[in-house]
């Protein structure tokens, strides 16, 4: 035993201990790999696969993960009976598990397999339990197969604790027990943001993005169809690691040679949209600061953070900018130019995004992002779908000659580009909005306040006199702290920056998975150094913008025509999730929907005192036959008491009581009469 006051032995080396919380992460630091399939070093400790296991003398076999380091230990990681153990839990997994393999798109990168073969599982001694569950594919971004589930909880505990969205739970028990939404429901019918921070964490592909990889097959071998298609920022520095590339490392230039040999007619970026985002964000943030405008304005890039929004906190809508995301303003923009400009008719012109996110799979299916009956971006593959259409033609990215992206909507700065990591929005409509407030040329373009993993970023900047207190945020964990706060009064900001993802798009739902230590930091390298290689850092400094808005925004940002186009709203989502009642039923087509959240875990809710009085103002007015009236039966009860209510699509701003809260529902109504 160690003499040594603060170490430990592990197989025969003397270890120090150094703060870790478990004896799992001291041992990987002293080049041990111990086997796990639960474990995550960002998640609590679950200890639910018993495969971390380690002798510690004296003490007997226990789980690695689930036991603190103590001086004197000495510790065990293989012997006769840990290795078989292994193999026997690993026989078990393996037995619960729809063992589809060669079709399965986590296959080629399965944790399972991987234990598997490392542990010399050649044959499962157990009966196979056939489980012959539906599939869950209601959700647009992703696909739930409860056959492959093997009961690991790392879904359960990234939805929750990294999120606090909390689509996902375990349900039953025993033999019975999955992993299920709320009452067994779909996916898509719960409070899911479609981020795919499950889909990452999943370790035998029973959460999956959902693939449109067939669909674009299907038009590019279309001869009638000119498919283009758009790749953003974060993909380029994700796409080579499922080649050989270091991981962060651009791979752009040999991606767009990829791309073209696969049958795609003109390969565009992303990042001019990006830019372009910017003009019309930090326009509207600059007229926000001068006119009174809802204050802080947040950012709308990620389709994620907008709908916990939409569905968590919509009285923050207001504060949302209404700029569209990057993907949404390429397709307007592809949808408006390209076919004068490439000689194609609007219905044989095919818009394909390459996304890291599964979340813009649910954007881009919004009907809000449709026009004259035609989506404007039609399909969405992940980095990971992409990797595989390369990999299915036996494309060696490696061995290909460097391309570049077709002009105009290829050209873009150094601020299109950060756009993929967290902190680079902000980052870059502060080079933007900053000299144009200040009205000289920015001497100075790096904003590294806004940069790096912490989880919240806050600084305060002097422009021109004025004061900008900016924050900026990652995981929605982390956005949810950022908003009670603002709530509570705790904090001011006048912009803030918000990606559903931990460390922004590099991360995001649709990337390559990986267990390397500081991949987000590597990856978000990869994009600041490509942003020092360009030219044009200021996305104000994007001639070929300037031409566009020219030609067909109305001339400048802001503009009526850009207004039109590049902007959007938003929709209250926080009643949509909850069972609802009819309270009455008008019998006329077309009617004004009231709705008013009930709290079902408040003792005495303002919600059912409010619902009374509508009742009776509606009936009192004689307008039963145009109002249909519901309650929402929620258990997520209102931090500060105020309620939920909605008129129509408008949402009645939050008071804190029952009379102010009705008259300023009285007024909507009124309002939404006279329309």
């Amino acid at each position: 035993m160690s003499d040594a006051k603060n170490t430990l032995t592990v197989n025969n080396r003397v270890i120090e201990i150094a703060g870790e919380r478990n004896l799992l992460e001291l041992i990987r630091k002293a080049g041990i790999d111990i086997p796990t399939f639960c474990y995550h070093s960002e998640l609590s400790i679950y200890g639910a696969c018993r495969l971390c296991l380690v002798e510690v003398q004296g003490r007997g076999i226990m789980a690695s993960c689930s036991t603190k380091p103590e001086p004197g230990m000495v510790i065990h990681t293989d012997t006769r009976a840990i290795r078989e153990m292994r193999k026997i839990n690993v026989e078990l997994l393996l037995a619960s598990h729809n063992r589809e393999c060669p079709t399965c798109q986590r296959s080629a990168n399965c944790t399972l397999q991987d234990l598997a073969r490392k542990l010399g599982v050649k044959d499962v001694r157990y009966k196979q339990s056939t489980k012959g569950l539906p599939l869950d594919t209601s959700s647009p971004s992703l696909v739930r197969d409860p056959n492959k589930c093997v009961l690991c909880g790392d879904c359960v505990r990234v939805c929750a604790e990294v999120q606090t969205v909390g689509a996902l739970d375990f349900a039953a028990r025993g033999s019975n027990a999955r992993v299920v939404p709320a009452f067994d429901n779909n996916l898509a019918d719960v409070e899911c943001v479609n981020c795919g921070q499950c889909a990452q964490v999943c370790p035998t592909g029973a959460i999956v993005a959902k693939s449109e990889v067939d669909k674009v097959w299907e038009a590019i071998y279309n001869p009638d169809k000119v498919v283009v298609v758009q790749v953003a920022p974060a993909v380029r520095v994700a796409l080579g690691e499922r080649f050989g590339f270091k991981t962060g490392e651009n791979v752009a230039r040999q991606m767009v040679t990829a791309m073209k040999m696969m049958g795609f007619d003109y390969v565009y970026d992303t990042c001019f949209a990006a830019d372009m985002t910017i003009f019309e964000e930090a326009t509207e943030f600059i007229d926000r600061l001068s006119n009174n405008g809802a204050m802080p304005m947040f950012t709308s890039c990620c389709p994620a953070w907008v709908k916990f929004a939409e569905t968590f906190y919509p009285e923050f809508l207001p504060n949302v900018s209404t700029t569209r995301s990057p993907q949404a303003i390429f397709g307007v923009v592809a949808r408006k130019t390209l076919p004068t400009k490439l000689g194609v008719k609007p219905e044989n012109l095919v818009v394909v995004s390459v996304m890291p996110c599964t979340a813009k799979k649910y954007e881009a299916g919004l009907s809000k992002f449709t026009r004259d009956g035609r989506r404007d971006v039609d399909f969405v593959l992940t980095t990971v779908e992409l990797a595989s259409m390369i990999e299915s033609m036996g494309i060696k990215l490696d061995e290909l000659e460097p391309d570049t992206f077709d002009m105009p909507l290829g050209f873009s700065t150094g601020g299109g580009v950060i756009f993929g990591t967290t902190g680079g929005v902000m980052e870059a409509a502060l080079r933007f909005a900053v000299e144009k407030v200040s009205g000289e040329p920015l001497q100075q373009i790096d904003f590294k306040e806004t940069r790096g993993l912490a989880p919240r970023k806050e600084a305060t900047l002097d422009v021109a006199g004025k004061t900008l207190r900016i924050a900026v945020v990652h995981g929605l964990g982390n956005a949810r702290k950022l908003l009670e706060d603002i709530k509570a009064g705790r904090v001011q900001y006048d912009f803030v920056e918000v990606m559903a993802c931990p460390g922004g798009c590099v991360a995001g739902g649709g990337q390559p998975i990986t267990d390397e230590d500081n991949f987000r930091s590597k990856r978000a390298a990869g994009l600041y150094l490509t942003d020092k290689e360009r030219q044009l850092q200021k996305p104000q400094d994007n001639f070929w913008i300037d031409k566009c808005y020219a030609e067909s925004f109305g001339g400048r940002p802001g503009s009526h025509e850009a207004h039109t186009r590049l902007h959007t709203n938003y929709t209250n989502r926080n009643q949509i999730f909850d069972a609802r009642s009819p309270i009455m039923h008008a019998k006329n087509d077309g009617a004004i929907s009231i709705c008013v959240t009930l709290c079902t875990r408040q003792k005495d809710c303002p919600g059912q005192r409010l619902l009374g009085r509508i009742v009776e103002y509606v009936k009192a007015q004689g307008l039963a036959d145009q109002v249909n009236i519901e309650a929402a039966f929620s258990s997520r009860p209102e931090a500060d008491g105020t309620i939920a209510v909605t008129v129509s699509d408008v949402i009645i701003p939050r008071n804190d009581s029952v009379e102010a809260t009705f008259a300023s529902v009285k007024q909507a109504l009124d309002s939404a009469l006279r329309k």
